[in-house]
């Protein structure tokens, strides 16, 4: 079965640059469209990133500019490089696949992994 494991998250200075991973079992990037989402307290879930079987990147307004979504096909594995970070990017943030774009971010069709905490203090 599918499954997302992520890492990298933790305690950073605003300014700062934290770089998350995302372990998939199961997944084939160049059929699968992969995102990452994040959830701060009291807020709903919102996309930061995506990235389609093709390559294609998206970028939530917030982060463009600042966030840059990559892939390893040969570690199995998705990144989230996050630079310039801010008070505001302090969330749990998630690793999302589904088997074609319109679905990620869904909670039936896509998979989640089970978040890492990103603290951003000023």
């Amino acid at each position: 079965q599918v499954q997302l494991v992520e890492s990298g998250g933790g305690l950073v200075q605003a300014g700062g640059s934290l770089r998350l991973s995302c372990a998939a079992s199961r997944i084939i990037f160049s059929i699968h469209a992969m995102g990452w989402y994040r959830q701060a307290p009291g807020k709903q879930r919102e996309l930061v990133a995506t990235i389609t079987p093709g390559g294609s990147t998206n970028y939530a307004d917030s982060v463009k500019g600042r966030f840059i979504i990559s892939r390893d096909s040969a570690q199995n594995t998705v990144y989230l490089q996050m630079n310039s970070l801010k008070p505001e990017d302090t969330a749990v943030y998630y690793c999302n696949a589904a088997d074609i774009v319109r679905e990620l971010g869904r909670n039936d069709n896509s998979y989640w992994g089970q978040g890492t905490q990103v603290t951003v203090s000023s």
